[in-house]
Parts: C-alpha cells; sequence; structure tokens
C-alpha cells in the first residue's frame, strides 16, 4: 500500500504515465484513431480538489463511441485505460465505469477522489454498474468482465456523517480486481458512509484496501470471491456479508470495530450467507468478532459454515456469536489454530459440528516467515522509470490481429531479458503461428488486457499438442513475472494449450501470473462468434456431425511434471459460453479440451482467487502433485453437456491423465442424471492439496437450467468432484450447484446433496480425504 506523498522513486513520476502511448484496439471499426490510454486531465480534469471534475472525468471513461451502461455496453472492442495523475478530484455526482475498463491512479503519489458536501450521485462515487431505466444493472453482473481499479484514495469525509454515500458500486464477475485504494469515511455517531458496496456478480478478486470510519467498511454480496490484505479501522460494522455461496478472506485486519464480520443475513431462519474461510487474519478492539445466524436448528441446515485457520482475537468480547445470542466461541485475547462450524465430512459423514477442528497441516514451502502462506501482490514496478521498460510496438511487433507477429514479440520478449528490462505489451491483438517462450527471468505487463492470439496449423493437430505461450523448458530454473494480459485462439485450435509451465521456480521467489487470463471464443477476432458456433441445443450432437470448427483448444494451462513454485492470483481460465459482442449475450458452443492440468512432481503451487470454466472434460485436475493451496477456486461445467457427453470429441490421452466416462446416466431418486459431463475439481494419486473454498456449479443440461432450480434434486450431474488414490486432500467449504453426489472419493460417493441443503447451492464446511 503506497499512501505517502511520493514512492520509492522519491517523486510522484510512474512510468505508465510517461510511456509512449501507443496502443491500439485491433478489431475497433476505426483502430487508428480510437484511443485506448486516457489522462483525465487532457478532458479537462483539474485534480485542484475545488473544481468539479465529474464531467471531465465522465467524458475520458465514455470518449470514443463507448457503450455506455444503458446500452448494456459488453465489448472487447473498446479496451480503455483512465489514468489519474497526482491530484484531488473533487465530484459532486458518480463516476460512471464502462466495460473493459482499467481506472489508474499514481501509485507513487495516490490521488484522491473527494465527493464534495453537495454529492447526489447514485450508488457509488465509482459506479462499476449503474442502474438504468427498469430498475436493472446496466451490465449483467454475472457477465462484466475484464475490469480493475487501482492507485486511489476515496475520500468521503465533506460529506455529512448522516447523508448515505458510498465509495464504489461493484457488483462484478471474473477478471475484475480493486487493488491498493483506501477508503475514508467519517467516525462520527450515526455515520453513514460505506466504503464498497456489492449486492450481486460471481467474482472476483480483491487486495491491499484500507477502509477508516464508516457504518460498514464494505457491504459484500456476490456468488463467491477472494479478498486478501483489507485493513478495516475504526467503523461500526467492518463487513456486512448480505449473502454469498464461497468467500474467502486472508490476511484480514479487523480493529477497533463494534462487528468485525457479520454474517448472519437473513436471520437463524432463512440465512441467506452460505460459506465464509477466513484464514491468516486477527480482530482486534472489536465488540464481536464474527456474527453469525447458525446454530443447532438454524435454516438452511448447511449455510452460515464458517471455518477459521490461524485467526488471532485480541480484546474481543465474543469471537464468534450464533443465532438467538448464543456463544458459539467466547472472547478474549487467544489465536485460533483451526474451528468452525457446519457440514463435515472426514471422510464420513455428515456431521454437524461446531468447535475446534485440527488445522491443516501447511508445508513449510508454502508458508512465508511467520507461518501465514505466501502471498504477493501484482507488480505495478512503480520503483522503475520508464527507461527501464520496452514497448513490443517498439520493437516490432505490430498488435494489429492482422500480421504475424510470432518472430516480432518473441524478440522483442528475448531483448527485454537480455537487457534486463520489463516488457510493456502495447494494447493490440498479436497473432502468433508458433509457440511464443519466456525464458527465465523475464518481466512482461500488458496495456488493458493485450491479447496473444493463437492461429494455424501449427496449433491445429490433435494428436501433436503444442503451446501458445511457454514459460520455460523442461528443466529450466528462475523465475517470471507476467500481468494484466489475455492468452486466446482464433478458429479451429484442436491442439493448442494456451499455457505451458516448466520452470523449476524457488518456493521462496516463486514465478508470479497476476491478471493474466484465458479466453477461448466469444470475442472479436476469434472467429468463435455467434455466426461460427451457435447452439443447437434442438440437434443431438455426436462425434460425426459436431462443429469441428469450433473446436477451439485442446488444454488451457499445464503445470507439467519438472516445474515448481507458481503463484497464480485473479486467473480466469475461461471459454467462452457466450458472444460478448452480441447485444443479447447469446450462447455459443465452443469445444475446449482440459481446463488447469498440475503434473508437477514438487508441487509447490498457490492458487489465489483463481476460476477455470466449460472445459469438456475438467476444470482442474491434480495428477500425481503436491503441496498445492488453492482458494477460492470456482468452476462451471459446460453449458451444452450431456449434448453431447464428455469425453466428445476428445480422443483419450493417458499422459495427461484424462478421465474416462464409461457411463452416460445414473438413476437416482427416480431421476436419470448426467454422469458424463466434466469434473469440476479431480484429484488424482496427489498429496496435500489444500483447497480454501471451492464453488463447483452445474446450472445446465443441454442450455436448460431446470436441472439447478432450487428443489428439482440436482440433476445436471450426478458428480463433479472426485479424489483418487491421494492423501492429505482437504477442502473448506464446498459449494455446489446442479450435482446429485458432491464428492466421489475412491469409487464411493460421500456426499449427497440432500444431506447439505443450503438454498440454491448445497454446502460442506470441511472435507477430508482421512
Amino acid at each position: 500500500m503506497t499512501t505517502g506523498t511520493t514512492g520509492t522513486t522519491g517523486t510522484c513520476d510512474y512510468w505508465l504515465a510517461d510511456i509512449k502511448h501507443q496502443g491500439i484496439a485491433a478489431f475497433n471499426p476505426s483502430p487508428d484513431t480510437y484511443q485506448v490510454f486516457r489522462n483525465v486531465k487532457d478532458f479537462g480534469a483539474v485534480g485542484d480538489g475545488v473544481t468539479d471534475d465529474t464531467a471531465a472525468i465522465n467524458n475520458a471513461i465514455s470518449s470514443g463511441g463507448r457503450l455506455s451502461p444503458a446500452q448494456g455496453g459488453a465489448t472487447t472492442v473498446t479496451p480503455a485505460i483512465v489514468y489519474f495523475p497526482p491530484g484531488v478530484y473533487a465530484i459532486s455526482a458518480s463516476i460512471i465505469d464502462y466495460y473493459y475498463t482499467q481506472l489508474i491512479g499514481n501509485p507513487n503519489c495516490l490521488p484522491t477522489i473527494r465527493a464534495l458536501p453537495n454529492f447526489a450521485g447514485g450508488l457509488g462515487m465509482i459506479d462499476g454498474d449503474q442502474y438504468v431505466a427498469g430498475g436493472n444493472l446496466g451490465f449483467g453482473s454475472t457477465n462484466v468482465f475484464w475490469r480493475q481499479i487501482r492507485n486511489f484514495i476515496i475520500d468521503m469525509t465533506l460529506v455529512p456523517a448522516s447523508s448515505a454515500i458510498t465509495g464504489i458500486h461493484w457488483p462484478t464477475a471474473q477478471a475484475t480486481s480493486i487493488q491498493n485504494v483506501v477508503f475514508q469515511m467519517s467516525t462520527a455517531t450515526g455515520t453513514q458512509h460505506q466504503g464498497i458496496f456489492i449486492e450481486s456478480g460471481s467474482g472476483g478478486f480483491m487486495n491491499d484496501l484500507i477502509f477508516n470510519g464508516g457504518l460498514n467498511g464494505a457491504v459484500f454480496g456476490n456468488q463467491q470471491f477472494t479478498m486478501r490484505n483489507l485493513t478495516f479501522n475504526n467503523a461500526v460494522t467492518a463487513i456486512d456479508q448480505i449473502w454469498d455461496w464461497g468467500w474467502t478472506y486472508k490476511s484480514i485486519s479487523i480493529n477497533n470495530c463494534s462487528i468485525g464480520l457479520n454474517m448472519a443475513s437473513g436471520g437463524s431462519t432463512a440465512q441467506s450467507v452460505g460459506s465464509v474461510t477466513f484464514i491468516d487474519s486477527q480482530i482486534s478492539n472489536t465488540v464481536t468478532g464474527i456474527l453469525t445466524a447458525h446454530g443447532p436448528a438454524s435454516q438452511p441446515p448447511a449455510a452460515g459454515s464458517l471455518i477459521l485457520e490461524n485467526v488471532v482475537f485480541s480484546n474481543v468480547e465474543y469471537a464468534v456469536a450464533g443465532a438467538n445470542n448464543a456463544t458459539n466461541l467466547a472472547g478474549g485475547s487467544f489465536t485460533v489454530a483451526a474451528w468452525g462450524e457446519g457440514h463435515q465430512y472426514t471422510p464420513t459423514g455428515p456431521t454437524n459440528f461446531q468447535g475446534p477442528i485440527t488445522p491443516n497441516a501447511r508445508p513449510a514451502s508454502l508458508l512465508q516467515p511467520g507461518g501465514k502462506y505466501y502471498e504477493r501482490s501484482k507488480p505495478q514496478y512503480q520503483q522503475y522509470g520508464v527507461s527501464s521498460f520496452l514497448s513490443a510496438r517498439d520493437a516490432g511487433a505490430t498488435g494489429n490481429g492482422r500480421t504475424d507477429d510470432t518472430a516480432a514479440l518473441q524478440a522483442a520478449i528475448v531483448s527485454a531479458r537480455t537487457q534486463n528490462k520489463i516488457l510493456f505489451v502495447d494494447q493490440g491483438d498479436y497473432l502468433v503461428s508458433s509457440t511464443i517462450y519466456i525464458p527465465a527471468g523475464s518481466r512482461i505487463v500488458g496495456e488493458s488486457y493485450s491479447v496473444i492470439l493463437s492461429s494455424g496449423a501449427f496449433f491445429n493437430n490433435i494428436n501433436s499438442p503444442q503451446p501458445v505461450v511457454r514459460i520455460g523448458n523442461s528443466g529450466e530454473s528462475g523465475s517470471i513475472e507476467w500481468s494484466d494480459m489475455i492468452v486466446s485462439t482464433q478458429g479451429q485450435q484442436q491442439g493448442a494449450i494456451l499455457f505451458e509451465y516448466n520452470l523449476n521456480s524457488p518456493s521462496s521467489s516463486p514465478s508470479g501470473i497476476w491478471d493474466v487470463h484465458s479466453r477461448v471464443g466469444g470475442f472479436a477476432g476469434s472467429n468463435l462468434q455467434l455466426a461460427q458456433c451457435p447452439t443447437t441445443p434442438n440437434t443431438t450432437v455426436t462425434s460425426a456431425n459436431l462443429n469441428q470448427q469450433c473446436i477451439a483448444a485442446f488444454m488451457t494451462m499445464h503445470l507439467t511434471q519438472s516445474s515448481s513454485g507458481l503463484y497464480l492470483e485473479n486467473v480466469w481460465l475461461w471459454v467462452a459460453d457466450h458472444d460478448v459482442e452480441d447485444p443479447q449475450q447469446r450462447q455459443i458452443t465452443i469445444y475446449a479440451g482440459r481446463g488447469l492440468l498440475d503434473q508437477s512432481t514438487a508441487g509447490t503451487f498457490w492458487l489465489v482467487g483463481t476460476a477455470v470454466e466449460h472445459h469438456t472434460l475438467y476444470q482442474y485436475q491434480f495428477a500425481n502433485t503436491q503441496n498445492v493451496f488453492a482458494g477460492q477456486i470456482q468452476t462451471e461445467t459446460p453449458y451444452y453437456q450431456p449434448n453431447p457427453s464428455a469425453p466428445i470429441p476428445w480422443p483419450y490421452q493417458a499422459q495427461y491423465s484424462d478421465p474416462q466416462f464409461p457411463t452416460a446416466t445414473v438413476t437416482a431418486d427416480g431421476l436419470v442424471i448426467p454422469d458424463a459431463d466434466a469434473w469440476g475439481l479431480r484429484i488424482v494419486g496427489s498429496s496435500t492439496i489444500l483447497v480454501y473454498g471451492a464453488g463447483l456449479y452445474s446450472f445446465f443440461n443441454n442450455y436448460s437450467t431446470t436441472c439447478s432450480n432450487q428443489g428439482n434434486g440436482e440433476q445436471c450431474q450426478y458428480r463433479i468432484f472426485e479424489v483418487l488414490n491421494s492423501t492429505g486432500i482437504s477442502v473448506y467449504n464446498l459449494n455446489t450447484v446442479g450435482t446429485h453426489e458432491m464428492i466421489e472419493q475412491d469409487g464411493t460417493n460421500l456426499a449427497y446433496y440432500g444431506d447439505n441443503l443450503d438454498g440454491f447451492v448445497d454446502t460442506v464446511a470441511l472435507y477430508r480425504s482421512g
């Protein structure tokens, strides 16, 4: 967190402001004139703390023919970085954030966005998803992707304490983040200020935030989220958790509040919070550390699941309060090694438990000094001047989505590494026809999600798959840093492995990948959109009549046997379920074989706030590996399955530990349920895989959601999570949708959905393989 007047450079200089801006939106109708990088001062913002900068900032965001929330503006062809130099930007109404927009302040001298006393905005000083005519959010909150807010002070203190005001309104989905932001709110009695408000969506990630004052530091409601390094000081309630399915909090600090975490929404008869995983954190000088509505007779029976691990309480009157004013965990000053409440399978169950549990045995290789799990924020390189950067476009790559940039991009990567410079990949779509190699020691940063786009015959042999991006060669040691980019495929790419990670990186300085995502299909330039890959729910799809042109990736990410030491944070590996460019967001059918495969012998991986969706065989597979921290993880089964069922169209490949699907359906509870859908999570021959929150979702059967409707028997697929021949497997707060049997271990179904009801989802607070 950078909160002083100047950063480590000793000045307010920031390379991102000073570098030549030549990024292009390759598939925009006017790529030569469209402006990617926008400095708010170029649009008339003054930043003197007096002038009303609202209109100027909103003009900086909206200019260039960008679609507004009222226009439902989902598209990838109008990316924008909106940059705020140091200053105090006074506003009287909401800043309206747009799709595919990065709001970035200067990290060496944080700019302040300050609400004027007469502020009369909507739901937030920054409104990340504006309510429009008809009372709906402009962007569907589960489909608003690829956005960031970082490096700001959000100041509400000029607004009277009695006036309700919110810093950021952020209903959001995957591949989004808020980082390095300070929220200043009134601490006066009766304050109505709140820092962040989220009421819906499918997130998401946040880190390095400070909340000072307020009625609520933050109000959170979303399907799932991962949040790390959040500090709350002097709020009435630090976190008001209004609903969720699963939430992972790590490195949270709550100080001098009345309530630390309030997850009692709905009360004991209608709990709306499914589960919370709360680790490596501290709560001090607070009356009630955590308020729940959970108790012996609370409803739904599996709701309100809570797991604490390595949590320090200091001068807390009630550590965990429960239903009907019960004291679930008494207060005082002490450290909780591990404690929980909910349903457990260890491995048999369910047992409804409340009390201490044995903490996970944490491998030393996954820890930082002091015993917490290792963590590392996305580097912004603010300590470096512009001379420390090499531009990919300056080095000869075009990024225009038409020219083969393979040789030029490869040369730029090698040149930057040789010169010990950071490669700046200007916004663009960089078409590549063979593998791009990233050597150890490389540091690469994109601009508003620059894209590496594979194309051609080299990646189109299903029997000889090839990596689009190879990070290190087998046997190579060292580390890399990579942030703010996307890897994609264009057209049929049956043999494309989007990421292959080979480096042997030390656990003390692992490689890091932050905000680097995959996107397979559904965007301009992919040749895998509605016109090419429509849904066909009324046709029985077979290997013979399947749309071969929409077989778009062999595998998304492969952590190979020789690899180790990789920190992934806020990484979304997405096979498109809809056409982002289509105004109606209509669904499409794309075939990608495998999601994230970890076959590392040595292991040592951190998957922090990751999600893998819509691959045919599985989303996450850990095969013959060890020592993994993963949380929150989130998956979705392909919407088209079981039409066709897995493994179609993929031939079995033993070297990748492919699952096999011998049975198409199972009859259970009088229902015929698909049994050849993709696994959400599969663990084979592995040890010490520690999952701190998992959402494994199966919403559809051949594009119909009837199978996942609450009360319909969870009949989208029979099984979604498999453990085979593995030891030391631990999952905190497993949440499933549409799945009849939640856990299968060594061929035996352990957790029947009907025993773990939690409203729309089904929840197991604690699973251990024994």
